[in-house]
């Protein structure tokens, strides 16, 4: 058949060096460590940043709440001020901020608790406003689901430890999640790098475990948005990569966040900025037409799917080996 063809020659056109890292210097990333409360967050907190420094060191990453408070200058403050700093930066690059600490919810309001003034979602959200770019944001502190429905929208991945605001008791996601979003182990579409979503789904299933060992009931169920209806799906609705519900409009979640990496290797190390937007593009075209496939024949699907395959081998095909002792 003829998709398939295409399919193959898109994968013989990935040229060899496809397979060497790359680092990610169009990814800014802020990592945001809260207050601690008690001494014994305090010590998980700082070994999640130490993972996260060592993942995302070929970022532009910052770390905010791990030096001495500044009378001056706030945490929440030097948030702002961060956020405000990355207007400027390439709309065709990333941002990504980590939130790592406590979080609370009176019904109303969710805040991430940090030194001094918190920082609540509809703040957050207004910050994040301007930026053009792609910006993710990981909370992993408990109570932390209603980020969701501020942050979400177009060009927006929204990651967070619960699946509501009332599971208030303290969040191990962060933990598995910094272990595992740069772990080679958790490729499960086997493209030789690890997508937010599968980081995602190792966590979830990582946290899940926890409670099932220590024989408890789980307090917190992660979900992730990033099909911008702001209602967010949970690890277990995804099947590898692929969500296994389809939402009234538009496409399910978990496409987009499995096209950002921290670390590109594989095809995604070769492309450029524009052509990894046009890769994603057709991408998203390629989904939302499986997602109407059952009301579609056999020949319609095959048509319509062709031109798309198609411009995926030829967008492959772009990539020349370098030339030699180069």
């Amino acid at each position: 058949m003829m998709w398939y063809w295409i399919c193959v020659i898109a994968c013989l056109s990935v040229p060899v060096y496809a397979l060497q890292d790359e680092p990610v210097a169009d990814q800014q990333v802020i990592v945001v460590v809260g207050a601690d409360g008690a001494d014994e967050f305090s010590d998980q907190f700082s070994e999640w940043v130490d993972v996260w420094r060592e993942t995302a060191k070929h970022t532009g990453l910052s770390v905010i709440g791990t030096d001495e408070p500044n009378p001056d200058a706030d945490d929440r403050t030097r948030l702002q001020a961060a956020i405000a700093e990355l207007q400027s930066a390439a709309a065709s690059g990333e941002v990504w901020i980590v939130l790592i600490g406590h979080g609370t919810y009176d019904g109303k309001r969710a805040k991430f608790n940090l030194r001094g003034p918190d920082v609540e979602s509809t703040e957050l959200a207004e910050w994040l406003r301007p930026l053009s770019q792609r910006v993710i944001v990981i909370n992993c502190a408990s109570s932390s689901s209603p980020f969701i429905n501020a942050i979400s929208g177009p060009n927006r991945i929204v990651v967070t430890s619960t699946k509501d605001g009332s599971q208030y008791n303290f969040s191990r996601f962060g933990k598995y999640l910094a272990s595992a979003i740069n772990d080679p182990a958790n490729d499960l579409d086997k493209d030789g790098q690890t997508s937010l979503l599968e980081a995602f789904c190792s966590a979830s299933q990582s946290v899940q475990g926890f409670y099932d060992q220590e024989n408890r009931l789980a307090t917190e169920h992660a979900l992730i948005d990033d099909n911008g209806d702001g209602l967010g799906t949970p690890a277990e609705w995804f099947d590898g990569v692929r969500s296994t519900r389809n939402p009234k409009q538009g496409i399910a979640d978990g496409l987009a966040a499995n096209q950002v990496f921290l670390q590109r290797r594989g095809v995604d190390a070769t492309l450029t900025a524009a052509q990894r937007s046009r890769r994603d593009e057709l991408e998203a075209r390629l989904e939302k037409l499986r997602a109407s496939r059952a009301q579609m024949t056999e020949d319609q699907y095959l048509l319509e799917i062709e031109p798309i395959l198609v411009k995926l081998a030829q967008l492959y095909a772009e990539q020349q080996l370098p030339p030699e002792n180069s």
